[in-house]
């Protein structure tokens, strides 16, 4: 039986796909050059340019080649094609960031927050970094990908509370509150899974299909990543190490956030790591840093050698703001490499990874609906 030949609106849909997508990773092009980068025939290609612009979607940017031969046209994204949000609720605050579809961010702001924030502050705070934003996209906010330092409900993208998470804002529901600002599709997602899908993109483990992230900052956190994919488990909830038992400071065992607690790093009145004091606490050369470097090394190996029997990960990277201290990743590596299955660590290495993974995302959603948006029926 002979195969049925694609339709004219399939070969145009693809065709248009092409040249837009070719365009969002360059900021302009001649037909000439979009074609000879597709590999689509010139008039093939002409005809689709000639299409996206009477749609709208792409503008004569007024510019013209210089040289022998014929001139030829410049053209680009049109402005209006809208921007993406991408949001990072934390104790320090909401950063938010508008994004074009070239991934530039065209506009950021700030709205600070406290360690206690209510659920009514922390949904005031998004509102209004997302309002601010709003202003500056002319085609408005088409898609928003939050990152959010809570545990994430995976059906809802509500944040829940868990015991001893440092920074609870009660049930936000970002999806919700964003509703009002963003005219399309809102992803939520924990911070540090979106850590590791950076460090997977750019950063340390790029290219590894099979590896543990581990947060050690104001909170606790990991995020596990098999077959290329983050395993956010049932609810959303996979990753939660705080409880985990390991070896506490006298060699018995406790919970994992319970070992700062002993070792008095802790903030007062609170679960949240004291980062100042244990990064001051390892620091020395004396016999006290050098015990509570190996304490910690000892406690995190624990949680680190759980991951390694129950994920066989290919590698194990270590982030957040005292995770990546050269002396305890030093440490925690000394104390891997006696157990029975060694497995390889790295530091993470990616700036501020938990927004520049949501970031990526974005930029990703943002093209797909400008694609859509040219044959909004195929």
């Amino acid at each position: 039986m002979t195969p049925a030949k694609p339709s004219l609106d399939m070969l145009r849909a693809l065709t248009d796909e092409h040249v837009l997508r070719t365009l969002m990773d360059r900021p302009r092009l001649t037909r000439a050059e979009i074609a000879a980068l597709t590999g689509i025939s010139k008039p093939t290609i002409s005809d689709g340019v000639q299409r996206l612009a009477e749609a709208g979607l792409l503008v004569d940017t007024g510019e013209r080649t210089t040289g022998r031969g014929r001139a030829g046209s410049y053209y680009a994204l049109a402005p209006q094609l809208g921007l993406a949000l991408v949001a990072s609720i934390s104790p320090y605050g909401v950063t938010a960031q508008a994004v074009d579809a070239h991934g530039t961010a065209v506009a950021e702001t700030r709205v600070e927050l406290g360690r206690n924030a209510s659920e009514h502050l922390a949904a005031k705070a998004l509102a209004q970094a997302a309002r601010r934003l709003r202003r500056t996209a002319p085609g408005g906010l088409r898609t928003a990908v939050v990152s959010a330092a809570d545990p994430v409900d995976r059906a809802t993208g509500r944040l829940v509370r868990l015991p001893d998470s440092p920074f609870l804002v009660g049930d936000l529901d970002p999806t919700t509150v964003l509703a009002r600002y963003v005219d399309g599709p809102v992803l939520v997602d924990n911070d540090i899974n979106w850590a590791a899908r950076a460090e997977r993109s750019t950063g340390c483990a790029a290219g590894v299909d099979d590896f543990v992230y581990v947060h050690l900052g104001e909170g606790l956190g990991c995020a596990v990543v098999t077959d290329g994919a983050v395993r956010r488990g049932h609810r959303g909830l996979s990753g939660e190490i705080a409880h985990v038992p390991t070896a506490g400071p006298d060699g018995t065992a406790m919970p994992l956030i319970e070992v700062f607690a002993v070792l008095g790093l802790r903030r007062a009145d609170s679960t949240a790591i004291d980062v100042a004091a244990l990064e001051a606490a390892v620091a020395g050369d004396d016999e006290r840093a050098h015990r509570v470097r190996e304490t910690l090394a000892r406690a995190v190996d624990g949680v680190v050698s759980a991951a390694v029997c129950l994920t066989d990960p290919e590698l194990i990277v270590i982030g957040g703001e005292w995770g990546r201290h050269p002396r305890l990743i030093a440490a925690i590596e000394a104390n891997a490499a006696r157990g029975p299955r060694p497995v390889r660590i790295a530091a993470g290495c990616v700036p501020a990874p938990e927004l520049t993974g949501a970031r990526t995302r974005a930029v990703e959603e943002l093209r797909t609906l400008i694609v859509r948006s040219a044959h909004p029926g195929a």
